[in-house]
């Protein structure tokens, strides 16, 4: 019986994941120090471990005690521009805490884990289209830690047998079309999140970061993934590890860019409000456009996905925001300050 350790799984792409599992039959055990996590993201039942991956005793607590025989590692510090100010913490958690994690793995005999990466790999590249053999140059210090892991992964599959899926997302939005998990961390920078809070009153108003892109309307172009499709990819990389197949990097997107203006339009007719915005200076180490060429994942793993459409994305993020509370002004500004 395959029993799954999902690091990060109190997170927001980590908790679907997490359901896509239970949903496929497989059993699993959630390991996440709540940092940016939620405690309550976690469905009842399932086995939780409060802890760093960084935490080689922990680990192998987690993995003797919990008999686990593969790993999901989604924990990570994953936003470009607090990337940008705080470069060691993106270090050390992305790939000082992965080596430890991989190490533990090694050492207990496990040796199939599948890795969350990112697009940030690619950097700027010359075409906005990318593959997985796209050159890799990340231009902030996300992009390169989340490389660098990448890197030691392979390195330890050499060495150590130890065979590795890396999922390098696009842009993940949307949530749980049951209602069951969706984006919960206060102070969250996903645009379709920001978008839907704004519309909702939540916000004052969304920051367009650049408008003078060379891109058809000026803002930044993204491929956008539904987060209930990505955590499908992660089953089907679990499975192919699971029938013996070897170690594989692959992008997960659709092979479509919509721009920020257009992902904003799509929220104002989800919502039937206008969307305040505010026109903001570029952000560093944001590239122009970044979009997947996703044909490997599809015929490497089978995975077809289900929500394709940007306005299905919005309507699933919509109608998971305005489940949630919205918290007094003092209260979420104290929330978003413990998650900084």
């Amino acid at each position: 019986m395959t029993r799954v350790l999902v690091t990060g799984g109190a997170g927001y792409v980590g908790s679907h994941a997490v359901l896509a599992l239970l949903d496929a039959g497989v059993e699993v055990v959630v390991l996440d120090d709540l940092s940016t996590g939620v405690r309550n993201a976690v469905p009842a039942g399932v086995p939780f471990v409060q802890g760093s991956t960084g935490d080689a005793a922990l680990l192998k607590e987690a993995f003797r005690r919990h008999r686990v025989s593969a790993v999901l590692h989604f924990a990570a510090s994953l936003v470009v521009p607090e990337s940008m100010a705080r470069p060691l913490d993106y270090w050390r958690n992305n790939v000082a805490n992965t080596l430890v994690l991989a190490q533990g793995c090694v050492d207990a005999g496990i040796r199939r884990l599948v890795f969350s990466s990112t697009a940030a790999v690619y950097g700027v590249p010359a075409s906005p289209l990318v593959d997985e053999d796209t050159p890799c140059a990340p231009i902030n210090p996300y992009g390169a830690s989340k490389l660098a892991a990448e890197r030691a992964l392979a390195d330890a599959g050499m060495a150590h047998g130890l065979s590795t899926v890396v999922l390098r997302y696009f842009n993940v939005a949307g949530a749980d079309p049951a209602g069951r998990a969706g984006q919960r961390r206060p102070g969250a920078t996903h645009l379709v999140k920001v978008a839907c809070e704004a519309a909702l009153g939540k916000r004052r108003a969304v920051e367009v970061f650049g408008t003078d892109y060379p891109t058809p309307d000026g803002t930044g172009v993204r491929d956008y993934i539904h987060v209930t499709d990505l955590a499908r990819a992660h089953v089907e990389a679990l499975r192919h590890l699971m029938m013996g197949g070897g170690s594989l990097t692959l992008n997960c997107g659709y092979g479509r860019g919509h721009s920020v203006l257009e992902v904003l339009r799509a929220v104002e007719r989800a919502s039937g409000r206008r969307v305040p915005a505010r026109l903001a200076p570029r952000r560093p180490g944001d590239p122009p456009a970044l979009i997947a060429r996703a044909d490997r994942v599809r015929d490497a793993l089978g995975w077809r996905p289900a929500f394709d459409d940007l306005d299905r994305i919005v309507s699933s993020a919509l109608a998971w925001e305005s489940r949630l509370r919205s918290p007094p002004p003092k209260v979420a500004e104290a929330a978003a300050q413990l998650q900084a």
